[in-house]
């Protein structure tokens, strides 16, 4: 498979070398095709590896992860090119967040989420919101966290979910972990998670930690 990662931070790059481990051919996309991170990423990773701009990436893959911040999603997937994304799926792992004043801020939030506004920007995407609800190493290596925790997927398209559902297998989370809390409008609670992540964040010193959902029997 050919995947187009928009992004060349830690979440980025962690998305695409994991990626290229498991055998699939990765283009790491940024806003200017000398990017410095990108090149090194690109020399590090191996064969199957490249990179490029937003569009030029978008254009290589079949399925399209946004690794960008949140508040500048809506750029970066305009910079790729609605043609470019047209039928394919969109993976958003992205979380709208920003420090101002010293105090963390979402935005959108409650009402709406970036889920929804990359939707409604490029209807003919199928946007699938999973994975933000981790730190990048947890993403790609669940097993750095004991226990029965998950992840969580949303969209509006059944088979984009499905096709994620595997994605996420790959990376060490079986289908039982995966839970499907409905379509995209759900990105709105995802999203709201990350007040909560930080938090225990500064509790625990460390990223290694995920949520584990328990039913009654």
């Amino acid at each position: 498979m050919r995947y187009a990662v928009l992004g060349t931070g830690e979440v980025g790059r962690t998305l695409g070398g994991k990626l290229v481990e498991l055998g699939h051919e990765v283009s790491l996309g940024s806003r200017t095709k000398d990017n410095a991170a990108a090149l090194a990423w690109a020399a590090d990773a191996g064969p199957g590896a490249s990179h490029g701009t937003f569009a030029e990436a978008a254009a290589f893959g079949e399925v399209i992860v946004n690794a960008v911040g949140g508040r500048v999603a809506l750029p970066a997937l305009e910079a790729a090119g609605a043609e470019h994304l047209d039928g394919k799926i969109v993976v958003d792992v992205s979380n709208p967040m920003a420090f101002e004043d010293g105090q963390l801020r979402l935005s959108p939030v409650e009402s709406d989420s970036m889920g929804e506004q990359i939707q409604r920007a490029f209807p003919r995407a199928l946007v699938v919101k999973t994975l933000n609800t981790v730190n990048n190493q947890v993403m790609v290596d669940p097993a750095r966290v004991p226990g029965e925790h998950q992840i969580f997927v949303c969209g509006d398209d059944q088979d984009a979910k499905s096709q994620v559902t595997a994605l996420l297998g790959e990376f060490g989370w079986p289908p039982h972990r995966v839970l499907d809390l409905g379509g995209i409008q759900a990105a709105r609670s995802l999203e709201m998670v990350l007040p909560l992540w930080l938090s225990l964040f500064q509790q625990i010193g460390h990223g290694d930690f995920n949520l584990e959902v328990r039913r009654a029997r």
